[in-house]
């Protein structure tokens, strides 16, 4: 919660969240009581909903940017904006709503083939910001189609599913806490981040691992990578 708080501060609403989803997977992995689980998951969706409702108060419906909001929400403007685009992108399609629609745009226009590697009008001609980092999946349904995208989403299932298989061989509790918590934060960022590109989830700062640009997160990916290869190829009971 300290570090989850701290980030939020920044603010980097994002990645906060990543760490509600390591929490949970790690409590699953290590017996947590259900009761306990379906109550912070219950307690969750709860806040969730709240905030909906305030800002679906707030904005007439989805219909206009707020004024004022009748209760305080310890959000910035912007991240606020993100939630009430994401229910109605049209809203404000040159501003707030303009990534969620020309990323939609892309992915529809590439079809079942796509436009080929290169041919991406939305994406060549500019019309699709950040198109390199949070939005590299956009690139990949325009230039590579249905078939491109589903071939992302079949690699990243046959990983998560290997880190699940190492999880549950490892006979040391502590290794499989690491490889869930890996694999929890994993799942969280592929399904928050292609989910903003279609439109099925808010807009957030968070990277597709292994494809958007960047260092430090391909930096961070390949060290869990290398904590998951370890444990592993040692079954046995773990020393560090």
């Amino acid at each position: 919660g300290i570090p989850m708080l701290l980030i939020l501060k920044q603010p980097d609403l994002g990645t906060s969240l990543v760490f509600i989803a390591i929490m949970l997977g790690m409590l699953w992995a290590g017996g947590a009581n259900p009761k306990i689980m379906i109550a912070l998951v219950l307690v969750i969706l709860f806040l969730v909903i709240i905030i909906f409702g305030i800002l679906f108060v707030a904005t007439d419906g989805f219909q206009k940017p707020p004024e004022e909001l009748p209760i305080p929400l310890p959000l910035k403007p912007y991240q606020l904006m993100r939630l009430i685009i994401f229910v109605n992108p049209d809203m404000d399609p040159l501003g707030s709503g303009y990534h969620m629609i020309q990323s939609q745009v892309a992915i529809g226009s590439g079809g079942f083939l796509g436009k080929g590697v290169g041919n991406g009008s939305q994406v060549q001609g500019n019309f699709l910001p950040e198109h390199h980092t949070d939005f590299i999946f956009s690139v990949v349904g325009e230039e590579l189609g249905f078939i491109g995208g589903s071939l992302v989403l079949l690699m990243f299932f046959l990983l998560i599913n290997r880190m699940i298989k190492i999880a549950m061989e490892s006979r040391d509790i502590f290794g499989t806490l690491i490889v869930i918590g890996i694999t929890s934060m994993l799942c969280f960022h592929v399904m928050v981040n292609i989910g903003m590109t279609i439109g099925i989830m808010p807009v957030t700062g968070v990277p597709l691992p292994f494809m958007s640009y960047g260092g430090s997160g391909l930096l961070t990916n390949m060290v869990s990578m290398g904590l998951i290869l370890g444990i592993a190829l040692r079954k046995e009971q773990l020393t560090f």
